[in-house]
């Protein structure tokens, strides 16, 4: 037992450790409060679940020795030291009152539903660092007081619908680092000022409408790390001094009217990992020293008029996963050897010749060799069945027409609908494919991959109900692209034919919310003749989500088959709801003839109802040795049964 004396003692040391603590805290919080600078203020807002899109309204604010509480009815979220009101669907004008608070470091307001223009008041903000207005409605021109804000870092205006020329002012933010302006409605040139702003590493131009020459004093840039520019009609050469921004990591200059070639100082680039040239008017030929490109993985050169041979240095780079050179003039064979990185090629529409390679066994390998002039020998059994009836004078049954019509379900499962048969289209296609039925009847040719995503899929479904159709079901399933994604007929009677193409949107692009931005914008070719330019399928159902829509066209077939092309030009949103939301999309084709055929198709059962049968008979076969043992083991059992009995008596005899 602890004497009187001792719980005492206890009991003190007990008591002043408590006092101790308090006092240490309370010391704390005071300093604390003492060391609050004045744009170190912490803002809170009282927080309530958005049902409705929240409308801008006059601030309303307590100040609480150094906190400020916002009210519901401002639209600022809880950040300290900046505010941010990012993704919760405020509608509205930016109110006035926000550009006085200048001790602002970051301001972050994207994905919303912004309108209006932006005021120059934003020359208020002297401390603002980081500065986010993108993805909402803002309009009007961008104010030349944009260029005040000398601390700015970052700056992101892109997917609004800003107008008009870009201030040269902007040219001032020497301390800016990453400029975001694409997708808008920009016009006129680049302005020569942003050749100024040396610490520059991100510069995202892409659909923002500008157009004309890279300015030369952009020759500065050297820091530049992303340049996207694809989508505005940038004109003349690719400049040389490109080669001189030694930091570049990822360059897309796609969908623009470049001239010339490929600039011989990008041998420079040595970090470079990402380049995207296609679809641009670019000549001449593939760089000799291209393997000095020591990082590169990705490089998309298609849809150009490039010429010559294919560098066998190309093949043999370290780094290099993903080579697209299809449509273009390239000509000779394909290099003997190839890196064991490089997996994903295309080289289609092309005029290459030759036989080929050995390397076409390796494992993993996503090879489109379509419409070329190859020599195909009976060891090329490991590439994919049909590459004979896609070479380029599509030989199958030339002549001999043995078909008057073909329907194809994309990317789904065989249906009939309105007595038309459409085949099954589910075959598993990557970034450089090809393929083509067993019957010779039709085939495919996909190209592209989808950047920002590690798992792209070229199929795309939904269980959603579809308006506007009577079979719901054809639509739930479609084919997806990044590039370009080609349908073919084949072995079809000569004549005039009508085509069908059916399209939903199946993406979640709805009506309302920033989801309603995205844009999933591309072009319809018919046997090489544009029949839809800038085809926005969301648009032609009237904004309508899920709602079905088809387009018929006239096509005339003259040497047996026929060409239905689905491009991406790079145009349209490239990431809402999603990353890699963009590019073609078709959910069921089919051709019928104008005329009378006078050729009927082979007698027989298609693949499908192949594979049905093959099933039907296993299994039929399979109940019937079911039932066959039962009857055994029944017959054996009932013997069984009557030795036991005859025992019996037996015993009872003797």
């Amino acid at each position: 037992m602890l004497s009187s004396a001792t719980v005492s003692v206890l009991l003190c040391l007990c008591v002043n450790w408590v006092f101790l603590i308090l006092l240490l805290l309370l010391v704390a919080q005071t300093e604390a409060q003492a060391t609050t600078a004045p744009n170190e203020v912490e803002i809170h807002v009282m927080e309530r679940p958005l049902t409705t899109p929240l409308r801008l309204m006059p601030m309303v604010t307590t100040h609480l020795s150094n906190v400020i509480v916002l009210t519901t009815k401002t639209f600022f979220a809880t950040l300290s030291r900046c505010k941010r009101v990012y993704a919760l669907e405020v509608a509205g004008v930016i109110p006035e009152e926000l550009w006085s608070l200048n001790f602002l470091i970051k301001l972050d307001v994207g994905k919303n539903l912004l309108s209006g223009p932006l005021s120059p008041s934003v020359r208020n903000l002297r401390e603002i660092k980081y500065l986010d207005l993108g993805i909402n409605l803002l309009s009007e021109q961008l104010p030349k007081e944009l260029g005040m804000l000398s601390e700015l870092v970052s700056l992101s205006i892109g997917r609004n619908n800003f107008s008009g020329p870009v201030p040269p002012e902007l040219g001032n933010l020497s301390k800016l680092e990453h400029l975001y302006m694409g997708t808008n409605s920009f016009s006129g040139p680049l302005p020569s000022e942003l050749g100024h702003l040396m610490k520059l590493k991100t510069l995202n131009i892409d659909s923002s409408g500008i157009s004309g020459e890279i300015p030369s004093s952009f020759a500065n840039l050297r820091n530049l790390e992303t340049v996207w520019a694809f989508d505005i009609e940038l004109t003349g050469r690719i400049p040389d001094f490109i080669g001189n921004w030694s930091n570049l990591t990822t360059l897309r200059f796609q969908g623009n009217s470049f001239e010339g070639p490929i600039p011989s100082s990008f041998s420079n680039l040595t970090s470079l990992k990402e380049l995207e040239l296609r679809n641009n008017k670019i000549s001449g030929s593939i760089p000799s020293d291209i393997n000095r490109y020591w990082s590169l993985q990705y490089l998309d050169l298609s849809f150009n008029n490039i010429s010559g041979q294919i560098p066998r240095s190309l093949f043999q780079s370290f780094m290099l996963t993903h080579l697209f050179l299809g449509n273009n003039r390239l000509t000779g064979t394909l290099p003997t050897y190839k890196s064991g990185k490089l997996l994903n090629i295309d080289v289609s529409f092309n005029n290459l010749s030759g036989s080929i390679p050995s390397w076409i066994n390796r494992q993993k390998l996503q090879l489109n060799l379509v419409a070329n002039n190859f020599t195909l020998e009976s060891n090329n059994s490991f590439l994919p069945y049909g590459l004979k009836c896609l070479q380029r004078s599509f030989p199958c049954n030339r002549g001999s027409p043995i078909y008057s019509s073909f329907a194809i379900k994309c990317g789904g499962p065989q249906i009939t609908s309105n007595n038309i048969l459409y085949e099954m289209d589910d075959e598993i296609l990557g970034p450089a494919t090809y393929y083509v039925t067993e019957t010779n009847r039709w085939g495919i040719s996909n190209v592209g991959y989808f950047t920002g995503t590690d798992n792209p899929q070229f199929t795309i479904s939904s269980q959603f109900q579809f308006t506007n159709t009577l079979d719901s079901e054809l639509f739930q399933t479609a084919r997806i692209a990044t590039s370009s994604l080609r349908y073919y007929g084949l072995g079809l009677e000569n004549g005039n034919y009508t085509m069908t193409l059916k399209f939903a949107e199946i993406a979640d692009l709805d009506t309302t919310g920033r989801r309603s931005f995205g844009r999933r914008v591309f072009d319809i070719y018919i046997q090489g003749n544009r029949v839809e330019k800038d085809f926005d399928i969301k648009r032609v159902a009237g904004g309508v989500p899920r709602r079905a829509v088809q387009r018929e066209y006239t096509a005339k077939i003259s040497e047996n088959y026929l060409e239905i092309h689905f491009f991406w030009a790079g145009k349209g949103t490239c990431c809402i709801p999603t990353d890699g939301t963009y590019g073609p999309l078709i959910s069921a084709i089919s051709a019928t003839p104008d005329f009378k055929p006078t050729v009927r198709p082979p007698s027989g059962p298609s693949p499908t109802t192949k594979k049905n049968l093959i099933v039907g008979i296993i299994v039929g076969v399979g109940v019937v040795s079911l039932l066959l043992l039962a009857v055994f083991f029944i017959v054996q059992r009932r013997r069984q049964q009557t030795n036991d009995d005859g025992k019996s008596i037996d015993l009872c005899y003797h």
